[in-house]
């Protein structure tokens, strides 16, 4: 079966897809430059299936991305919709580790999302921001100072906890 196949699939549920994406993606059937193509002309709802299958796979395994992998979250952190945003954010926060020199764009869109509306949005903003702090790069010396700002004015005490747990361990 294709990913378009899949997609067109009415018998197959939402979270079926993705779990069957991302189990392409780990057994490498699947590989992730085909799955960014179709993704980047595909409709919101699918890119976020997409970019969630590739979440799912990298909280597995960080290693299955590439470098493909990380410009495309990392550029999609912009788009409109929610759920594209928080689903690229948790997977540049599962894979930061794999790329210290690609994160100046990605901490940039990340703190754009800290102000969104949307608490999912938020969250997994913190999630990625708070991962890329406890890699201890030369960006936490304007990141740390960033996230305490941020953490400050951040009213979810969920959220808040986020950035105060890798603040924490960053100055240990």
């Amino acid at each position: 079966m294709t990913i378009e196949e899949l997609f067109k699939d009415k018998a197959t549920k939402a979270k079926e897809k993705t779990e069957i994406i991302s189990q392409w993606i780990i057994d490498t059937s699947l590989p992730t430059d085909e799955l960014i193509a179709f993704a980047e002309k595909a409709k919101d709802p699918i890119k976020g299936t997409c970019i969630e299958a590739i979440e799912y796979a990298t909280k597995q395994n960080p290693n299955l991305a590439d470098e493909t992998v990380f410009t495309f979250v990392t550029n999609t952190l912009t788009e409109k919709a929610p759920r594209i945003k928080w689903e690229s954010a948790k997977v540049i926060g599962n894979t930061a580790q794999l790329f210290p020199e690609n994160l100046e764009l990605a901490i940039t869109n990340l703190i754009a999302n800290t102000e969104h509306e949307g608490t999912v949005v938020r969250w997994s903003a913190a999630f990625a921001l708070g991962e890329i702090l406890k890699l201890k790069t030369p960006h936490n010396n304007t990141l740390l100072p960033a996230l305490e700002n941020i953490s400050e004015k951040e009213e979810k005490n969920s959220i808040k906890k986020i950035y105060l747990d890798a603040i924490k361990k960053t100055k240990k």
